[in-house]
């Protein structure tokens, strides 16, 4: 068991606590991105709902396995945000690239592409949405990207493909995907669909056991965490909660006191080198091993470089500090239109970057720098509240695209007058 899992000491000791029959109910994986904390998550869910003896084993056919592996099997829920455009194109090129050139891997890369979508659908599956107002929308999509991987699924790899239709088909699923993810993905699980899931898990599974995933833990807002611990604090005896996070610190402590944790260690660069290899077949030229990052190869398949969308961030918070408009319309253009979101997820990390700077003197903003020792107690004072009501804004700003679907350029407009009129406080002496 757990064989899929690279390079993490975690997968060792979750597999001695499955044999001791002493695994938690509740989970707590926490490691930095690209870790294999969701891998693991997938992974635990199958060998527990394995209905073979001995249970859990990789090559395992039973109908259980099968399904977990295709990640259509109703004994799994899984929550969360996550960005999961780039791992479906680069697993699209994986594919396509082993179908031109009739690689022994051919099948292994179907099966990561059609598993890098679903990882995506099976966040929108009717125990959690049921009822919402975007349902009407939703359900065609989902219906027509079911319909594309059951015709690529019916593609036989022991006969000579057509690669122009295939390549057709995968676009097509792209595509399809990129839309479901920019339209309908949550920011964090909203606490409608918490309760949904914690419904769900009262109800017993014909066999084995159930579990939750929720991902990027930290997230969540505060009903949904309360609806979180609610149930942490009587589980069902046949659910495993698998809570997943990048910030320990951030979780609630009411929930770290239910949870078991298991750390994900940062992989090396050579390990992260072997990943990228196994998984997609793309090999990292060997005096670049030791620097080699999956998040950094998931994100050359950007259509913007994500320096250069950071360097726009941070040109934005520059310009409307030192008293100038930026051009909006041109930063949308220059970023791609933020498709996939992950840009304007750069993006807001860059202009925090920048108003941390600022928060700390504002040196190259045009507010008459000071270096850090000359600053006297009431000048810090400043620069502080300074920075943080433009950060308060900035929030703001994010909280309006992610949750109230407000368009980008608006609210780009509306966060530079925010900002600017911070500024103008700041010079006029209103912030003391």
């Amino acid at each position: 068991m757990f064989e899929n899992l690279l390079f993490q000491p975690a997968s060792q000791q979750l597999a001695a606590d499955i044999r001791q029959g002493s695994l938690p109910n509740a989970l707590l994986f926490v490691g930095p991105p690209a870790s294999g904390k969701l891998t693991c998550a997938l992974e635990l869910a199958r060998v527990l709902a394995c209905t073979a003896t001995p249970r859990g084993d990789w090559q395992c056919s039973c109908d259980s396995c099968l399904k977990h592996k295709s990640l259509v099997s109703t004994s799994l829920l899984l929550a969360g945000s996550r960005s999961c455009s780039l791992e479906i194109v680069a697993s699209a090129k994986t594919f396509l690239e082993a179908v031109s050139t009739n690689a022994s891997y051919l099948r292994a890369t179907r099966y990561l592409f059609v598993r890098s979508i679903r990882k995506l659908t099976a966040r929108f599956s009717p125990v959690l949405w049921e009822g919402e107002d975007k349902v009407s929308k939703l359900a065609p999509m989902l219906s027509s990207i079911d319909e594309y991987l059951e015709e690529l699924e019916r593609y036989s790899l022991n006969q000579e493909l057509d690669l122009a239709k295939l390549e057709k088909l995968v676009k097509e699923l792209v595509s399809l995907a990129g839309k479901l993810e920019s339209l309908f993905m949550y920011e964090s699980i909203p606490v409608a669909q918490m309760r949904r899931a914690s419904a769900w898990a009262r109800y017993r599974p014909e066999s084995g056991k159930k579990v939750i995933v929720l991902e990027n833990a930290d997230m969540m807002q505060e009903g949904s965490r309360n609806a979180v611990l609610k149930i942490l604090e009587e589980p069902p005896e046949d659910v495993v909660f698998v809570l997943t996070t990048t910030r320990r610190n951030a979780v609630m402590p009411t929930i770290l006191s239910r949870v078991r944790p298991y750390n994900f260690l940062p992989r090396s660069g050579k390990a992260q080198a072997q990943v990228i290899s196994r998984v997609f077949h793309s090999q990292v030229v060997p005096e670049a091993e030791d620097g080699a990052s999956i998040q950094d190869y998931l994100q050359s398949f950007l259509p913007v470089s994500p320096q250069m969308v950071e360097s726009a961030g941070r040109q934005f918070i520059q310009q409307v500090v030192s008293g100038n408009q930026p051009d909006i319309e041109g930063i949308v253009k220059t970023c791609g239109g933020f498709e996939p979101r992950l840009l304007l997820t750069l993006f807001f990390r860059a202009m925090s970057g920048a108003l941390r700077d600022l928060a700390v003197g504002g040196d190259g903003l045009g507010l008459g720098h000071v270096s850090v020792q000359a600053q006297d107690a009431l000048h810090q004072f400043r620069m502080a509240e300074l920075g943080a009501q433009c950060m308060a804004a900035l929030h703001q700003c994010h909280s309006h695209i992610t949750t109230y679907n407000q368009g980008i350029a608006a609210a780009l407009e509306l966060l530079a007058a925010d900002i600017s009129l911070v500024v103008k406080k700041f010079k006029g002496g209103v912030i003391l």
